[in-house]
């Protein structure tokens, strides 16, 4: 997904919840968007840290999440990071327990199966993940 339609749904929340633009703000989001990886907040700020400060790493986080922009995740119960899922498909993780490496997998069977489980118990679903844990390639050779 292009940046420009990230930043308009940022925009547009920014504008009905009554806040004021911010460059810091926008250059937290394009940095979070660039990124090949999933980020903690400390190693987003060592990205930006030339220009913005730690607390509002923080703060944009929470408003990215908050309007949907992006999903925090948990692996290993370790740090908090963030991804952009806004105009992504869900995806679910592998991740090692030797490294913390994580690769994301997308299974159109698993996500039927998933929805169909909570239809059959007349739940209704928001939202969910799976995490898998195991060990990778390059650690099982180790």
């Amino acid at each position: 997904m292009e940046f420009v339609k990230i930043k308009e749904k940022l925009d547009n929340y920014i504008e009905q919840e009554g806040m004021r633009h911010s460059s810091q703000r926008e250059e937290v989001l394009r940095t979070l968007w660039q990124s090949e990886k999933h980020l903690s907040a400390e190693e987003l700020y060592n990205e930006v840290k030339e220009n913005i400060g730690i607390a509002t790493v923080y703060r944009s986080l929470n408003l990215f999440t908050e309007c949907g922009l992006c999903n925090e995740i948990y692996f290993n119960n370790e740090t908090t990071r963030y991804e952009i899922s806004y105009g992504k498909k869900h995806h679910d993780h592998l991740i090692c327990k030797k490294c913390g490496k994580y690769i994301e997998v997308r299974n159109d069977k698993i996500e039927k199966i998933q929805k169909q489980v909570a239809r059959n118990n007349n739940f209704l679903l928001k939202s969910h993940k799976m995490d898998l844990y195991g060990v990778c390639e390059e650690c099982q050779k180790e």
